[in-house]
């Protein structure tokens, strides 16, 4: 059974950082992209970071800077630091593999 389980999330105030962590089990976690998407109140799902199997990292303009994503194959869990949070940051997390898997997703607040 796929399971992708995202942690980490919580209120944090403007300017401070969090680390979200997703763990996978039920798949081969090293052939697949992982992804990092989010979703804030009545708005759509965006793409906050992705990284390939190979380890490379793609960010949209709009993420990049403040985000990082990373991977531990060892153990199956992708990672996204998330510094210098804003307001705007505030959203629901979601980890992705390769667009055939999605976690239930963690809530981040910025707020002070």
């Amino acid at each position: 059974q796929v399971q992708l389980v995202e942690s980490g999330g919580g209120l944090v105030q403007p300017g401070g950082s969090l680390r979200l962590s997703c763990a996978a089990s039920g798949f081969i976690f090293s052939t697949k992209d992982m992804s990092w998407y989010r979703q804030a109140p009545g708005k759509e799902r965006e793409l906050v970071a992705h990284i390939t199997r190979d380890g490379i990292k793609i960010y949209p303009d709009s993420m990049k800077g403040r985000f990082t994503i990373s991977r531990d194959n060892a153990k199956n869990t992708v990672f996204l630091q998330m510094n210098n949070l804003k307001a705007d940051d505030t959203a629901v997390y979601y980890c992705d593999a390769a667009n055939e898997y999605w976690g239930q997703g963690t809530q981040v607040v910025v707020s002070s």
